[in-house]
């Protein structure tokens, strides 16, 4: 089993001046810092120019600043190296010095003994894209950009949340729970906002950036980490100088990595148990991370928890270790286990009563549990009012009064936070086929109750 290396998260002290006793000092950001050898890569020269091969395999012709940007790696002290070993084992040639100056302008083509060798390199893994990060530099990027280093206040809860009609109760217990940075169960009927909750705090997360590495190599695999669907690119820290109007960019780091906004990943219905592990393509042969991997830094949020295509009780086993420990283990299709660290806030949010998905053994691991009640009459209202009018449905508190009435009251009939938008959306449809304007009128709540709620 490949082990990470120890913790080394420990906060740096100062002296307080009010206290004289030494005060915590947070560490300074992360970035990559740059590197000017190949050794600086933690990876093999061999294997940086198998890659150099495989995509100049697949590409034919490209300048020496193409293909460093190709691998992501700096051209001066490290491309220009794996460049010239090549040229000298005739592996490549250069075609062209006409387009530029200096070595980065001239032209390389593969020769034919490079694309021997490349096919070699491609029948061991076909991947041919930015040079990837060893294991424990990503480790230590995640330990040094830890969620959980991430505190919010209830004047910053209230501000996230504000576009939501919560309990005092919830509200109070939602934001302790995401200081943790650890886990969340959202329990409830269904649409009182759960997954909203889930979403204002993913907004709120994204509002701080961290860096990703395109891709980890683990033993000599590759783990493709960067998704573009899953991950929101942040620009790069600008400063302007005082005194101008031009602006510069830092980008004196590694270019292996990459800025982004703090990862809110979201899975529901379509969560398996092989999506929780390295995914090996046996064509190309490297590996996708799975969600909790690319999570990291971040969110995942499993919305609608119960009905997965697996046993909820299955589910619950595979998070037992990685919940406790911090630490997740995967498997390469050899069958040897990895160790990756596993630093995501997982949100739990479900419609189904706990005690059909959980026992008490998995609810003592989770460290905060939030019942996400049915609205009190009153919210109720104040979320009426507020649809309505971002709808355009003139609000009336007759109309509403009529409507609990006739259809909560006498009908026993929950209340649920998702029905105001609802329909005040029904109204307008209707409102909009008669030519008429939207409002609360009795006709209008009669033909959009109508349409809406279906006796089960």
């Amino acid at each position: 089993m490949t082990k990470l290396p120890p913790r080394q998260n420990e906060p740096r002290t100062s002296v307080s001046r009010s206290t004289g006793q030494p005060a915590p000092v947070a560490p300074p950001p992360f970035v990559p810092p740059p590197i000017s050898k190949v050794e600086n890569t933690g990876l093999s020269p061999l294997w940086l120019q198998d890659l150099v091969l495989k995509v100049m395999y697949f590409e034919g012709y490209l300048t020496g600043f193409k293909i460093a940007e190709e691998i992501a790696l700096p051209f001066t002290g490290v491309v220009d190296s794996l460049l010239e070993s090549l040229k000298r084992e005739k592996l490549l040639e250069v075609r062209t010095s006409q387009m530029g100056l200096g070595e980065g302008a001239y032209v390389y083509a593969i020769t034919g003994a490079g694309i021997a060798r490349a096919r070699e390199a491609l029948d061991r893994s076909q991947y041919a894209g930015p040079a990837p990060v060893p294991l424990q530099m990503y480790y230590e990027s995640i330990q040094r950009q830890k969620v959980d280093r991430l505190q919010v206040t209830d004047r910053l809860m209230r501000q996230v949340l504000a576009h939501l009609v919560l309990s005092e109760h919830a509200f109070q217990r939602l934001g302790p729970a995401v200081n943790s940075g650890t886990s969340i169960f959202l329990y409830g009927p269904p649409g009182n906002g759960k997954t909203s909750i889930a979403r204002a705090i993913g907004n709120l997360i994204q509002a701080e950036t961290m860096y990703v590495p395109f891709a980890v190599s683990v033993e000599g695999q590759v783990i493709k980490l960067f998704d573009s669907v899953n991950h929101q690119l942040a620009p790069e820290d600008d400063t302007t100088p005082r005194g101008t109007g031009t602006m510069r960019t830092n980008t004196r780091r590694d270019p292996r990595w990459v800025r982004i906004r703090r990862p809110f990943i979201v899975t529901g219905g379509e969560l398996t148990m092989a999506g929780l592990d390295l995914v090996f393509d046996d064509t190309l042969k490297y590996y996708e991370a799975p969600f909790q991997m690319k999570a990291n830094g971040g969110i995942l949020l499993i919305d609608d928890f119960g009905r997965q295509q697996v046993r909820p009780r299955d589910l619950l086993n595979r998070w037992i270790v990685p919940l406790e420990n911090r630490i997740d283990y995967l498997a390469l299709h050899t069958g040897r286990k990895l160790e990756v660290p596993f630093d995501v806030l997982v949100i739990f949010s479900t419609n189904l009563p706990p005690r059909e998905l959980v026992d008490e053994a998995f609810l003592r691991r989770l460290r905060h549990k939030i019942e996400v009640v049915d609205p009190t009459y009153e919210e109720y209202r104040e979320i009426f009012k507020r649809v309505s009018s971002q709808k355009g449905v003139q609000y009336n508190d007759e109309g509403l009064a009529y409507l609990l009435q006739e259809y909560y009251i006498k009908c026993n009939r929950k209340l649920r936070a998702n029905h105001p938008r609802d329909l005040c959306d029904q109204i307008v449809d209707i409102s909009q086929y008669l030519n008429i304007e939207p409002t609360l009128s009795r006709e209008l709540i009669d033909r959009a109750v109508d349409s809406y709620f279906v006796e089960l």
